[in-house]
């Protein structure tokens, strides 16, 4: 198994979303947002983080977990949805998942 963290603009995440749910095998997605320096679209898009000293924009961190097969797929998905005309418009990783138990049973 495979957890696929994908931090990307707020503002596509709708989309990247609707898009891993019709491509299936998606079971666990977890979603938070915050502020991070990816580059921003326009001036529109960031402002001045008081807390980080510098200039921020809201991200989206987007966490599944999915089978080894599926990771290229889900990856190109995001990839592909998740753009935003800009170079940098977010970052993928992939990293190996040593277990995964379930909360809420006795096994």
């Amino acid at each position: 198994m495979k957890v696929i963290k994908a931090f990307i603009h707020q503002h596509r995440a709708a989309d990247v979303i609707q898009v891993l749910k019709a491509a299936g095998g998606v079971s666990n997605l977890f979603v938070t947002t915050g502020q991070g320096m990816l580059v921003a679209i326009d001036a529109g898009e960031q402002h001045y983080s008081m807390d980080l000293g510098d200039t921020v924009i809201r991200e989206c961190k987007l966490e599944l977990l999915c089978e080894d097969e599926q990771v290229d797929a889900l990856v190109a998905v995001v990839r592909q949805h998740a753009r935003t005309g800009k170079p940098e418009a977010g970052w993928v990783y992939v990293t190996d998942v040593i277990q995964a138990i379930p909360i809420g049973t006795s096994e």
